[in-house]
């Protein structure tokens, strides 16, 4: 291995390893959508037009992840959403959906559906 080619690999290594274990990790669960989004744990006031996300109190007892961005996806479709609230009935990977992210993931009949879903 030439020395280029290491260097350019353990920058990568260090790099990755910098990153938080969330940042890194594609989390499974499921999936629901609440109405009325309103203000948020986060402290923004949001509309169920918008794609916002709730995660687990598990997640955001310290609110580090206010604001970021989520891919969440459900058979084959994705829909990228803002962290903007707590989900208190929420299981430790799970994410409530507003109205119009869950709308581009399932049908509401369904309710609740099983997610794959990573900050981005």
């Amino acid at each position: 291995m030439s020395l280029i080619s290491f260097v350019s690999f353990l920058s990568f290594v260090l790099c990755i390893q910098g990153l938080p274990l969330q940042r890194r990790t594609t989390f499974s669960g499921h999936g629901t959508y609440y109405y009325n989004v309103g203000l948020g744990s986060c402290g923004t006031a949001n509309q169920d037009n918008l794609n916002v996300a709730a995660l687990s109190p598990d997640l955001m007892k310290s609110g580090e992840y206010c604001g970021k961005s989520i891919k969440v996806t459900s058979n084959g479709k994705s829909v990228m959403a803002t962290v903007a609230d707590t989900c208190d009935s929420c299981g430790k990977t799970d994410v409530d959906l507003s109205v119009a992210a869950f709308r581009q993931i399932a049908n509401l009949d369904l309710g609740r559906v099983p997610v794959q879903w990573k900050f981005t």
